[in-house]
């Protein structure tokens, strides 16, 4: 029987986000999980007024179907000319069914079109961790761009083709994962999130999975 690091289980199955809380979270002594690898199918209503709430929702939806320690986030994109839209709506901005990823971008600009720029907006990403016994902790980080007006960029998913960092240079789909994980805000929440993650990971580091 081999004694595995202690697990973490990612409330997503979103492909992309996997990928990075996997690479943010290389550093730390722990066996990351998905949903499918338990197989755990959950459909988490993200009926929150905050993506803290969302977060928390999903977290604990994963906690009690696992009983494993859970990370989760609720993440969305706020553009200033749209009033802080799509915010908290931002993975369900179109309203096609099966709409992707290219559809709500394509939306984004539309809606965009009419707007002066520069259209000035931010990602915000709020990372809840639920552990059993425990309240559930919560990590928020932000990093400010603009919406640009042609995609640019083969890597990163969702809006980050749009996505413009001037600290970067670039837009977010334009940094491959190890450069995203310095100017993200997924990245700043999660390394908010680390010390607490070690703390509670090392009290459950005899578990074998």
């Amino acid at each position: 029987m081999n004694i595995n690091p202690p697990p973490i289980l990612l409330a997503t199955t979103n492909h992309g986000k996997i990928r990075e809380f996997r690479s943010l979270l290389a550093g730390v002594p722990c066996h990351c999980i998905t949903p499918d690898e338990l197989g755990i199918k959950l459909d988490v209503k993200e009926t929150g007024d905050t993506y803290a709430e969302n977060a928390r929702l999903k977290a604990l939806a994963y906690l009690a179907a696992s009983r494993l320690p859970v990370l989760a986030d609720d993440t969305g994109l706020e553009v200033d000319a749209l009033d802080g839209a799509p915010g908290l709506h931002s993975a369900r901005f179109s309203d096609q069914p099966g709409a992707t990823d290219a559809d709500r971008r394509a939306k984004l600009l539309r809606v965009l079109a009419d707007k002066p720029r520069p259209w000035l907006a931010r990602f915000r990403c709020v990372v809840a961790v639920a552990v059993p016994g425990r309240d559930t902790s919560l990590f928020e980080g932000t990093v400010e761009g603009e919406i640009i007006t042609e995609e640019r960029g083969e890597h990163g998913f969702g809006y980050d083709r749009l996505f413009y960092i001037l600290a970067a240079g670039r837009t977010l789909a334009e940094l491959r994962t190890s450069d995203k994980n310095v100017f993200s805000h997924r990245a700043m929440a999660v390394k908010k999130a680390i010390p607490y993650l070690l703390e509670i990971l090392k009290k459950n580091s005899g578990n074998v999975i």
